[in-house]
């Protein structure tokens, strides 16, 4: 993985030494909170509901075993014993005082990690496939482009103070597991005619108050020319993009005014007009920046997972749902899932950080990853390894059996947290969680993505989710609004709304409905997303809205 330089680290460094400045004036009243906002706002420091909230960046989702110790020792020592991981790949802390933010990003710091560009109107985290460089699926590993991406964007001039935030999401594999089309810039990489690496581009890409599906501005663009192509896309954005209206700013608003076709017209002649030698990163800084990510010394692996793991019915239903295939012969990725049966989706304490480090050390080369659907991986563990893993993740309350199934649920901090929110998000998740807790009945539910979002600003990403829940205030109370069908994959929908909101107490049972109806009417095979697909929503309409 990507170790700091150090230029990386100076940079940082002073980073920190600015903010405890400003830190201070704060403090003492010399700023008010207003200045004092777009300067904690750089380092990622929200103010929220209860207190201030930090977001730590984890570019492309890529941690370290020791950097996994320091959110560890964060979580520790400045919050209440956890942290939140989020669905662009970071870690949010909910309960940081003021005073203590300083050494707590000087902490941080020492372990190549910030909070810049976690927050305000710039290009924010690059966010990637959380199996890069294990999965046989992709051309090439996506956290080289990625981590290329983040040393051009990070603090550049020109893109600083955009009309609004921007996030670039990149994948290598043919399955998206990035959610690269509802991002404002989404890469795919392919392969030209004659075999070379380069992007299928994707612009204009977004959830929030109007979600649409990012069209293709570019179907090949050869891999050198990447920063130029991104430069000219931020230019366009940065010279038309709305300044006047939030709710109008985004690129996604832009590229749907223009049209997709007009709007790739400004980006050719505006790249066409860009000195592409002072742009574009030079074959030798690819290479010095592919020298980090090589694949680690895997050893020749025979036996399997073993005779004990055979006669373990709970380690086999872990295998089946979070151990996906390896590039490597004789190795697994495997997913942790912190989604335990009526928890909270993506918290972790910090004695689960130290242990998921201490594994990743023992058995996953030193390597962590975040991935967007707010769970951790190993990307490289022998399968010889996996009983062993599964036991001590076991331990520590890590080995939910249910990647990709319908308690593996997406959920924002919502109404308990966040000062933006209509409506409470995870005690709706806790109890469609427990409402489905059978391990059974999930497998027969199949795979079934449910989403999410307190607000309509959508970090619980519930456009994308085959079941999609949205909390909205009506007249001082909760209710919630359900869509069906959005997909965040290669196959990437926009969820439709099915009907008027439910109540706080009717959501769970409304959700109860919806499976049923798709079990009772299914044919063989047919999981959830292509039932919808085929039915449509009235199957749904019907049973829902049934008059009694």
């Amino acid at each position: 993985m990507y170790v700091y330089d150090t230029f990386d680290q100076t940079l940082i460094n002073q980073r920190v030494n600015e903010f405890r400045d400003q830190v201070k004036r704060r403090l003492s009243g010399e700023l008010t909170e207003e200045q004092f906002r777009p300067l904690r706002l750089m380092n990622g420091l929200y103010l929220q509901l209860h207190a201030y909230m930090l977001r730590v960046a984890i570019p492309y989702g890529t941690l370290s075993s020791e950097q996994m110790r320091a959110l560890a020792h964060v979580a520790r020592t400045y919050d209440r014993g956890y942290g939140h991981f989020t669905t662009r790949q970071n870690i949010q802390y909910n309960w940081i005082r003021l005073e203590d933010a300083p050494d707590l990003l000087y902490d941080l710091a020492a372990a190549q990690m910030h909070g810049i560009q976690t927050s305000g109107n710039c290009i924010r985290n690059v966010t990637a496939d959380q199996f890069a460089g294990a999965t046989a699926e992709e051309v090439d590993d996506p956290r080289i482009y990625s981590e290329l991406i983040r040393q051009w964007s990070t603090l550049h001039p020109e893109f600083s103070f955009l009309p609004r935030k921007f996030k670039i999401a990149v994948t290598g594999a043919e399955h998206d597991r990035a959610a690269v089309r509802f991002h404002d810039i989404g890469l795919i990489i392919s392969r030209g005619d004659a075999g070379e690496i380069g992007f299928e581009v994707i612009a204009g890409g977004g959830m929030g108050r109007t979600p649409v599906v990012g069209p293709t501005i570019r179907e090949f663009l050869p891999k050198q020319h990447l920063q130029s192509y991104l430069e000219a896309i931020l230019r366009v954005y940065n010279r038309y993009g709305r300044r006047d209206n939030i709710y109008k700013a985004r690129i996604k608003i832009l590229v749907r005014e223009l049209g997709a076709e007009k709007f790739t017209e400004e980006v050719e002649a505006e790249w066409a007009a860009i000195d592409k030698a002072n742009v574009d990163h030079e074959p030798s800084e690819e290479q010095r920046v592919r020298e980090m990510f090589v694949p680690p010394a895997f050893a020749k692996v025979s036996g399997g997972v073993g005779k004990k793991a055979d006669q373990s019915p709970e380690f086999k239903n872990w295998y089946r749902t979070n151990v996906h295939a390896h590039k490597q012969p004789g190795y697994g990725i495997v997913t942790i899932s912190l989604k335990p049966i009526g928890g909270i989706p993506g918290d972790a304490s910090a004695e689960q950080m130290d242990l998921v480090a201490d594994l990743a050390e023992r058995y996953s080369f030193g390597e962590v990853r975040v991935t967007h659907e707010q769970n951790l991986v190993l990307p490289h563990i022998a399968e010889t390894d996996l009983f062993a893993l599964w036991e001590a993740l076991a331990s520590a309350d890590l080995a939910t059996p249910n990647a990709g199934l319908i308690t593996d649920i997406i959920a924002c901090p919502g109404l308990d947290y966040c000062s933006l929110a209509n409506a409470r998000s995870i005690p709706v998740s806790q109890r469609i969680s427990e409402r489905f807790r059978d391990l059974q009945r999930q497998h027969d539910i199949g795979d079934l993505k449910v989403k999410i979002s307190g607000c309509i600003n959508a970090c619980g990403h519930h456009h994308a989710g085959h079941i999609g829940i949205l909390g909205v205030d009506r007249k001082g109370q909760e209710f919630y609004q359900i869509t069906l069908g959005g997909s965040g994959a290669e196959d990437a929908a926009i969820g439709q709304i099915i009907g008027p909101g439910f109540s706080y107490d009717d959501i769970v049972d409304a959700v109860e409905t919806i499976v049923q109806v798709y079990i009772e009417l299914r044919q063989e095979g047919e999981t959830f997303l292509s039932f919808y697909r085929r039915v449509g929503g009235e199957p749904f309409k019907e049973r829902l809205y049934a008059r009694v």
